[in-house]
């Protein structure tokens, strides 16, 4: 029988005017240490964002979400965070910042499959 494993995740927001500090969450990345692995599911809903902020640039917020997944997937295109081991990615994805695309705090989870559960948490927290 497969044990429950540790993982951590963040949710990934949109925060089309930073300096209101209103978001929109749009995504969840999940890391695991014991199984070396990086999730990232995003579901990106321009009309929650729009009404945050009528004028936010929805061409330029797709291209960070974007840049955001290659870099949790370590697509070489996304440049030299991508290239990164698993777990510095994730803490660098999930650091503070003050950009147009932010994560939550990170918090701990306990599942047995971490693909249902990247999902599960894109549904509660996303969908």
């Amino acid at each position: 029988m497969q044990e429950p494993r540790l993982y951590e995740y963040a949710i990934i927001r949109v925060v089309p005017r930073v300096e209101r500090e209103e978001f929109v969450n749009v995504g969840v990345v999940l890391f695991c240490k014991a199984s070396d692995m990086l999730i990232c599911r995003t579901a990106l809903n321009e009309e929650r964002i729009k009404c945050l902020y009528a004028e936010a640039d929805m061409t330029h917020i797709r291209m960070h979400v974007s840049a955001f997944e290659k870099t949790a997937l370590g697509q070489g295109a996304a440049g030299t965070i991508a290239a990164l081991e698993t777990a510095a990615r994730f803490r660098w994805l999930t650091a503070v910042r003050s950009t147009i695309i932010q994560c939550s705090k990170v918090h701990p989870g306990l599942g047995l499959s971490l693909e249902n559960e990247a999902e599960k948490l894109l549904s509660q927290f996303v969908l």
